[in-house]
């Protein structure tokens, strides 16, 4: 990575900038090739692209994770850049609060609890005490989203990377988090799916496109953009149909010079290689702009009488514990709504309940539970997707059926070398995908979804909620996105915080 004189940063709008840069995991694996782009002083840009395109690389290429094949990617000797991830790593959920952020700077800061009381401050995560010892786990999937956030502004970065910031955070942290960025003075790049916070600060979009693997750069409203990306999709489309329209026509002609004989059939030849070079032309389809198939998630068959009973819950509020009563019961085809603020212990009644050991509840005996866990901890990092499929489909009481399984992993853009993957080497979006196919191959009784929505490409959302709505067993949902919400049918709501 180059670095530009320290004497022209004050004068150069430009702090960053990628010059014909390809990089790629493995030979079979490419995923930028002479990419080109820059980076603007004071710019709030979005990083859009599919699940599993590369956005996150490119962060890391930024940041100097990574190196590229080939390419220059020069930043402004000076400028400083810190990035907050998706999620905190599992060798960083044992830490305290106070090693979690002394992990941010290269040099001991022995002032660092000044520090951390202020940025939490900022991220309005505060009022915990004795907050600089506690375990990093400890805290609720929202709370460790603003962790996150936290640990890259406590650096007083000139470049913030934020990487899926909104994942976890209830309404009141993403309107926090949406207002610190309408104000903040220095140059910001995120990655999101939330359509409605990006509209909220960003200039532009830069489009990573997963077939070609380069930067498209716009500029202006967010969602002007992506009615510019998907007219110009609708535009190659049509293009296409009248080639193929073309193609079709010049065969059928080859063939009827070709069964002439003599003289027609040098004609045919020409026909032949006329349709040859249209079909050069045709535009291929990007494939980010692929949705999952539409999909349904089997209930367990034969499911009779109350499935679980919940009488009591536990909270948590500024650090004090509370007991509460109620009177839930869920039968066939009945879908509950969980909400409260982060911190309030949404996550862990949820874990209580898919183990079966919570207290004052009752799952029915037999009862399949599937878990949809926000950081995909029912996931085993170590299988291969196809062993995470095939495990799924025996757990939902079928001998492995290959055709099958592969049939529904493909509706979930699952195919090629991605079904021989770890699930560890995914993105959190293809891990998402994977998530939901295990789902479909389990049948559960009781579905337990924990924040669905999160890493997961919009195009995406629609589909899974009509699944959700249509979803017949028992279901509790937990989601801090409302226009996800609405889209499915809810019967009863329980309020933690109320």
């Amino acid at each position: 990575m180059s670095k530009e004189p320290k004497e022209n940063i004050k004068n150069q709008e430009t702090i960053a900038r990628f010059d014909n840069v390809s990089f790629e995991w493995d030979v079979n694996k490419p995923i930028l090739d002479g990419v080109s782009f820059t980076i603007r002083r004071g710019m709030k840009f979005a990083l859009m692209g599919q699940n599993g395109a590369g956005k996150s690389t490119i962060f890391g290429l930024i940041s100097g994770l990574y190196k590229p094949e080939s390419g220059i990617i020069n930043i402004v000797n000076g400028v400083s850049i810190a990035s907050a991830n998706q999620i905190i790593q599992r060798n960083e959920l044992d830490l305290t609060v106070r090693e979690f952020f002394a992990k941010c700077f290269k040099n001991k800061v022995y002032d660092l609890d000044p520090k951390i009381d202020d940025v939490l401050e900022v991220v309005n995560l505060k009022g915990h005490t004795k907050v600089h010892d506690r375990i990093i786990k400890t805290f609720s999937g929202g709370q460790q989203a603003r962790l996150l956030l936290a640990s890259a502004l406590i650096q007083d970065p000139d470049l913030l990377l934020l990487d899926e910031p909104t994942n976890n955070l209830d309404k009141a942290g993403i309107a926090h988090l949406t207002n610190f960025l309408v104000n903040y003075k220095k140059t910001v790049l995120v990655i999101s799916h939330d359509a409605e916070f990006l509209n909220a600060f960003t200039e532009g979009v830069l489009y990573l496109d997963v077939y070609t693997k380069k930067i498209e750069q716009y500029v202006g409203n967010y969602f002007n953009v992506v009615r510019d990306i998907t007219a110009r999709v609708e535009k190659e489309n049509m293009k296409n149909a009248q080639l193929q329209k073309e193609i079709q026509a010049k065969k059928e002609q080859a063939n009827v010079f070709a069964y002439k004989g003599g003289r027609l059939r040098l004609v045919a030849k020409r026909m032949r290689e006329k349709a040859e070079e249209l079909e050069e032309e045709i535009v291929d389809v990007r494939k980010e702009d692929k949705s999952i198939r539409p999909f349904v998630i089997p209930a367990q068959p034969d499911l009779i009488g109350e499935i679980l009973k919940i009488s009591s819950f536990t909270t948590m509020k500024n650090g004090k514990i509370a007991k509460r009563k109620c009177n839930i019961s869920l039968n066939k085809g009945h879908h509950l709504l969980l909400q409260g603020p982060n911190g309030i212990g949404k996550t862990t009644l949820l874990e209580r309940l898919a183990s079966g050991h919570a207290e004052g509840e009752k799952v029915a005996e037999g009862i399949r539970i599937g878990y949809y866990r926000q950081d995909f901890s029912t996931l085993n990092f170590d299988d291969t997707v196809y062993q995470s499929l095939s495990q799924a489909m025996l757990e939902g009481g079928e001998r492995l059926n290959e055709e099958h399984m592969r049939s529904v992993a493909a509706g979930f853009l699952i195919t090629g070398e991605f079904i021989r993957t770890k699930i560890d080497d995914l993105s959190e979006g293809q891990k998402g995908l994977v998530a939901f196919a295990r789902l479909v191959l389990q049948k559960p009784g009781l579905l337990i979804l924990d924040e669905p929505t999160n890493h997961i490409n919009f195009r995406h959302l629609p589909i899974i909620a009509e699944a959700l709505d249509k979803y017949k067993g028992a279901m509790i949902l937990v989601s801090h996105v409302p226009e996800f919400v609405k889209q499915i049918r809810i019967d009863e709501i329980l309020d933690l915080e109320k």
